[in-house]
């Protein structure tokens, strides 16, 4: 793997950690955006776009359309791939914590 793809995978790790610490498992891309720069991420929304269209179909996500904003809403599969239960391939896996 190179390390665009590991930025790609790690970043949508770390949103999928976000979705699932919140109590409506739901947050806007702008909020999703604040999040990846607290990791250091510094990408377009085009960029956050991509990757949470991606994450839609590997079945980690539900993606909203509100006006021009997009809402994402974790899934059961996302939610078991931050818990360990489960693997989503092309997500990174989270750490033992």
């Amino acid at each position: 793997m190179d390390y665009a793809e590991h930025q790609r995978q790690d970043g949508r790790l770390a949103m999928l950690r976000a979705l699932y610490e919140q109590d409506d498992d739901r947050l806007n891309e702008t909020i999703l955006m604040k999040v990846l720069e607290t990791y250091g991420y510094r990408k377009t929304k085009e960029w956050l776009r991509t990757e949470l269209r991606v994450m839609e179909d590997l079945g980690a996500v539900r993606l909203y359309r509100a006006g021009e904003f997009l809402t994402a809403e974790i899934t059961a599969a996302g939610a078991g791939h931050v818990e360990r239960t489960s693997i989503i391939e092309g997500i990174a896996r989270p750490s033992r914590r």
